[in-house]
């Protein structure tokens, strides 16, 4: 899995490569805790990611009741359907705006 972190005026972009499992959530959430403590808006690019499992949705819901208690905002870009269906099925889905691209998810903040 790689990670990538870069600021954007009031908000932090955060892109993730490969599968967010049972191995390596805790290296993501570790590598991006503290940076997301930081901010009140974060969108992160999931594009290339191929499958999140219950750990992974664990930290993606970390994520978003630390923004949440900011009144900030996370959006998620780059869902693939198959992940989409996870987050549906489990409710996760109605925590996070989706958006398409990078461009409307910055736009939105």
């Amino acid at each position: 899995m790689n990670v990538n972190i870069t600021t954007n005026e009031d908000s932090i972009i955060i892109t993730v490569e490969g599968s967010i499992d049972s191995k390596t959530a805790g290296d993501l959430q570790s590598q991006i805790m503290g940076t997301v403590a930081e901010t009140n808006n974060v969108l992160l690019d999931l594009s290339g990611v191929s499958y999140v499992s219950s750990a992974g949705l664990r930290v993606l819901l970390m994520i978003y009741r630390q923004i949440k208690s900011k009144n900030g905002k996370v959006i998620l870009v780059g869902v693939s359907e198959e992940i989409r269906d996870v987050m549906s099925m489990t409710g996760f889905i109605n925590f996070f705006e989706i958006t398409d691209s990078i461009e409307n998810a910055l736009n939105s903040f």
